[in-house]
């Protein structure tokens, strides 16, 4: 898929129609830098980039919230709403016909009034949205990787996807899920990234249950002590019958023993449910110990500082804080869902045991009522506590043996998947080995060095790695890097077949050095079956560039994107 059209549209008319071309697509800024009273930023131009994020589900915030300090733009924002702003994105599997489009429109208002259309059909939940692009899109119904995952190194306009060439997601993203997203990347087709991911979440809760459980006993512990407990017991019984006693009491001792072994294991069975609600409750507590709280002012003030410094800065530290906040509140309504039911079977049980409480004083009171001798009364007392020991012992032994056998479920499960994995190893070498053929190329005409894509794997499965002779990049050659990384993915994915975007929208493209710069717009993108959108200032553009041939769109401070 291409981009034909970015269309920015309020119910006054339209503010900005943007037609994208193969090869470069400039957004310049004409600000005068000369002018100490003016400056580039603000104007728009990553705006545009994160209206096409926009399209694809990414948050209507971000198109209005002050890039630094997360505080909205109140203009900005009463305006998108105000003026009732549609957003429509246009794309085509071939820029010169109109066939094959698929039209995206968008807007900033909410619920009855809120448009979110695909090919002219509302679909209003953001879930079933992105679902149905990945769909149309990547011709993929698996859940895992998600679309906007898949999509991330498309648009490379926040801090982390600009100085990372594969590591594209959130920090917090774990390496199983990296590793659906490579695979997925390389064509590799693997249905099973999303239950390998739910099965190592459950791995991780067992082993954790199995350390409380250690704590008091282990599995071999328990075996030997209800040896010796039913050895006991065997000998104490045999002892008890050479007594001379009437019928009734040895059946309400016999009776006796069995209520104290049911309330025992109703007792054991209430505490790890009380521990597994204890766990549950710590794990929240541990996620809510991560929602991090900051002085906004303080940090205000330091990114002030810093903008000074580095003008080019576009996230703030409150962005990554809420989304990282956002990420501990799914965490927290996933690990407390168990709740309710678990104070459920909590309140029955406690139920029950009350139930055997009365039924335990009732038999004690008629048992001590009878006429019998101490030697018999020590031994029946002897047998109780063993039974209740081997009640206790039992309940243990059952917990570590239905943790076991989860765990050897889910260890056979994971090695199934691994498998299935490993077994397509040959193929993932390969279409390493063919996307290396591109990548190798483009970064040694960049450079004159070649980047060599290679995998990796580890208990959590695999993972890709870039490799530099000369060792660590510099930001401008990391960025060479993302350049040389992304244009080959898309001339790797026509050769293969393998549906993709063939476009780039990269930010910051100034530290790139000038020789770079001409070499990348002037050959190798031209090159290349694709688009590459790069928001830049026109004052940082190679004097031998003819800017005015790859450019889309024009901003100033005078004439912003909005036009307000």
């Amino acid at each position: 898929m291409f981009l034909k059209q970015l269309l920015i549209e309020s119910k006054e008319g339209t503010i900005r129609d943007i037609a994208f071309h193969k090869g470069i697509n400039l957004i310049l800024d004409y600000t005068d830098q000369n002018n100490k009273t003016k400056s580039g930023n603000n104007v728009g131009k990553t705006t545009v980039l994160k209206l096409v994020d926009f399209c694809f589900g990414g948050k209507p915030q971000e198109i209005y919230l002050d890039p630094e300090f997360k505080q909205p733009n109140v203009e900005v924002e009463n305006f998108l709403k105000d003026e009732e702003v549609i957003i429509t994105l246009t794309l085509g599997e071939d820029l010169d016909s109109n066939t094959n489009t698929l039209t995206i429109r968008r807007n900033f208002l909410s619920r009855a009034q809120k448009i979110q259309e695909i090919n002219g059909e509302n679909e209003t939940s953001d879930k079933n949205f992105q679902a149905k692009l990945k769909e149309l899109i990547f011709n993929s119904k698996e859940i895992k990787p998600t679309f906007r995952q898949i999509i991330a190194k498309n648009i490379r306009d926040d801090a982390n996807r600009v100085k990372n060439t594969l590591k594209v997601l959130h920090t917090t993203t774990k390496q199983e899920e990296y590793e659906s997203l490579y695979l997925f990347w390389l064509g590799v087709v693997v249905d099973s990234g999303e239950r390998k991911q739910q099965l190592l979440s459950l791995q991780k809760t067992e082993e954790n249950l199995q350390k409380r459980l250690k704590k008091e006993k282990s599995l071999p512990q328990i075996n030997q002590s209800l040896i010796l407990i039913n050895k006991e017991i065997e000998k104490l019984e045999k002892k008890k019958d050479t007594y001379s006693l009437n019928p009734n009491y040895n059946e309400e001792v016999k009776q006796l023993n069995q209520v104290k072994m049911q309330l025992n294991s109703y007792s054991t069975k209430l505490s790890r449910l009380e521990l597994r609600r204890e766990l549950i409750l710590e794990s929240k507590e541990e996620f809510d110990k991560e929602f991090a709280q900051i002085d906004t002012e303080r940090v205000k003030e330091l990114y002030s500082y810093a903008k000074n410094l580095v003008p080019t800065i576009q996230k703030s530290f409150e962005e990554t804080l809420t989304f990282h906040n956002q990420m501990i509140e799914e965490k927290i309504k996933y690990i407390t869902n168990e709740l309710p039911i678990l104070e459920k079977v909590i309140s029955e049980i406690k139920k029950q045991i009350k139930e055997y409480l009365v039924q335990e004083e009732k038999l004690t009171n008629s048992i001590v009522k009878s006429q019998i001798n101490i030697e018999y009364q020590e031994t029946i007392s002897e047998l109780t506590k063993l039974y209740e020991q081997k009640g206790s012992f039992e309940e243990q032994k059952r917990l570590w043996e239905k943790s076991n056998e989860k765990l050897e479920k889910i260890l056979e499960e994971l090695n199934s998947i691994n498998s299935g994995i490993n077994d397509l190893e040959s193929v993932i070498q390969d279409r390493i080995a063919k996307f290396n053929e591109y990548f190798s190329n483009i970064s040694h005409r960049l450079y004159n060095e070649r980047f060599i894509l290679s995998s990796e794997r580890n208990a959590k499965g695999m993972e890709l790695v870039i490799e530099s002779l000369s060792g660590r990049l510099g930001t401008g050659k990391k960025k060479g890097q993302i350049f040389a990384f992304d244009l080959a993915y898309i001339q790797f994915a026509d050769s293969l077949d393998i549906a993709c975007l063939h476009f780039i929208l990269l930010d910051q493209i100034e530290n790139v050095h000038d020789n770079q710069i001409s070499n990348l717009l002037l050959e190798i993108i031209s090159e290349v079956n694709g688009q590459y959108i790069l928001p830049v200032l026109k004052d940082k553009l190679p004097s031998d560039i003819d800017y005015k041939q790859y450019e889309v769109l024009s901003l100033s401070q005078e004439d912003k994107l909005f036009r307000i």
